[in-house]
């Protein structure tokens, strides 16, 4: 056997002694296990791990019946600690270092991930178009769990008639029209997707709120409260305090910051290689010591809410909706697009299960709210 030839039944060898820690089997019954169609798949893991298993499935070089069963066994078993650094996770690495890519390619996650089609996302998502996690502590559906949310930020930052709000990264506008609806306040929304401004902006017609397209460091004046749900993801680490000085700038001093976010349990310079090249371009998750040091000067703390637990059942909804729509959906999007999509909800799916990933409420005062602040729940 030559060294071209031995490299290969290395790489497979090596990858089927980590799955058997995790209870994964190959071409095994279990719904979690994993059908290899194309042998080439173990060499494509070990030079580009992520990147390399996530297109792979595109590709149909393998499937599962629960890839979301399969990858929160692959991740709760940490292998990743036995693999080699491989070269997309490093390059993912050297550019996040050498460029701010959050600022060099501000509108970029915009056009390829939000601007890809507003018919896919009324599809997936609930009757407003709320593209973040869902509250379901007392919900049973996701209409319910999406409008608890809503309602729950809204109690969180004790919104009253006659306040004007400030949404950063306001998406389809579902949370705007759901505030001047319920609570009869006025304000505005940015975002960087051209078909999010379009759609909310009509969606809301009539209502005193607006969603404009522009970068939020492009904002001026003051607000009462300011929200933002689900887009400091798309921030970037060497920005983080860059935005909340912006933020400083625009809250009153009574006023109130409620942060929704993605976070991870570790910091982290970079994002994952899949989802940066497929889902989320330049996307990165904070962890609690880069926002803890971000705001430091800027806020006091008042509550910190996790409820990441929530977004596994979010994520497998939308993957509910997305399969239910897919027939009509498949004279828009190719098959690959398809595997894609589902790998993409069900891989995050699987990350929330396995507790890698969190989803924050932080909520933020300029000086201390006097006597205290109450948690809601």
């Amino acid at each position: 056997m030559t060294g071209s030839q031995a490299m290969p039944e290395i790489a497979k060898r090596f990858i089927l002694g980590q799955l058997e820690k995790t209870g994964i089997t190959v071409n095994g019954p279990n719904a979690w296990d994993l059908a290899v169609h194309d042998e080439r798949l173990w060499q494509r893991v070990m030079r580009d791990g992520t990147l390399g298993f996530g297109e792979s499935y595109m590709d149909g070089w393998w499937d599962a019946e629960a890839v979301d069963e399969l990858v929160f066994r692959l991740v709760s078993s940490h292998i990743q600690d036995a693999f080699p650094k491989d070269l997309a996770l490093l390059a993912s690495t050297v550019r996040a270092r050498l460029f701010n890519l959050q600022r060099l390619h501000i509108t970029e996650v915009g056009e390829k991930h939000y601007d890809i089609g507003n018919e896919l996302y009324a599809a997936m998502l609930d009757k407003r178009m709320i593209y973040s996690c869902g509250y379901w502590k007392d919900a049973t559906d996701l209409d319910a769990a999406q409008e608890a949310k809503l309602d729950l930020i809204c109690r969180k930052i004790g919104l009253q008639p006659g306040m004007r709000i400030l949404d950063i990264g306001s998406g389809w506008g579902g949370f705007l029209k759901f505030a001047a609806e319920r609570y009869g306040v006025s304000g505005i929304g940015v975002t960087v997707s051209k078909e999010q401004a379009a759609l909310a902006n009509k969606s809301t017609e009539g209502l005193p709120v607006e969603t404009r397209l522009i970068d939020y460091q492009a904002l001026d004046g003051q607000f009462d409260r300011i929200i933002s749900i689900g887009m400091f993801e798309h921030v970037g680490y060497k920005n983080y305090r860059s935005y909340f000085e912006k933020a400083a700038t625009l809250l009153k001093p009574d006023g109130l910051f409620l942060l929704h976010t993605i976070g991870g349990n570790v910091s982290s310079t970079h994002g994952d290689p899949w989802s940066e090249k497929y889902i989320f371009p330049n996307g990165m998750l904070p962890s609690i010591a880069q926002i803890g040091k971000a705001i430091e000067g800027l806020f006091v703390m008042e509550d910190w809410h996790n409820f990441g637990a929530d977004y596994d059942k979010t994520l497998m909804a939308w993957m509910a909706n997305f399969d239910a729509a897919w027939p009509d959906l498949s004279a828009d999007y190719d098959e690959r697009f398809r595997r894609m999509w589902r790998y993409y909800l069900l891989s995050f799916a699987a990350l929330f299960r396995a507790r890698n990933i969190s989803l924050w409420q932080v909520v933020l005062s300029p000086e201390g709210v006097p006597g205290g602040y109450t948690s809601v729940r």
